[in-house]
């Protein structure tokens, strides 16, 4: 059986401060949305990689890395990809913004 992604609005881009994650629901997925300083959005699940877990939309955003606020590891928003020396991976969904609106794919 093939899951469909299923697009979600989530809020409207001033919802959304530069560099400050927010946490949303799309569906049963809780998301940790952040927009980067150049005015990017990206969307994580709010569970950190790390073994003891934690949330991710605290974190510090710099560039395209998210700084795990618990474990300080460093993530690529990107990719959801743990740069070493640290390893693991966070989901990442697809957001887009169109007439104002955020909309997240999950």
């Amino acid at each position: 059986m093939e899951m469909t992604k299923q697009e979600y609005a989530i809020g409207e881009v001033q919802d959304f401060l530069p560099q400050i994650g927010r946490v949303v629901k799309a569906g049963q997925t809780e998301l940790a949305v952040f927009r980067t300083s150049d005015g990017t959005f990206y969307a994580v699940e709010n569970q950190s990689p790390h073994p003891k877990g934690g949330p991710l939309a605290e974190g510090i955003v710099s560039g395209y890395y998210l700084y795990d606020p618990l474990y300080d590891w460093k993530i690529d928003l990107r990719s959801g990809e743990v740069q070493a020396p640290d390893q693991g991976r966070v989901a990442t969904y697809s957001v887009q913004t169109e007439d104002n609106k955020v909309k997240v794919r999950v």
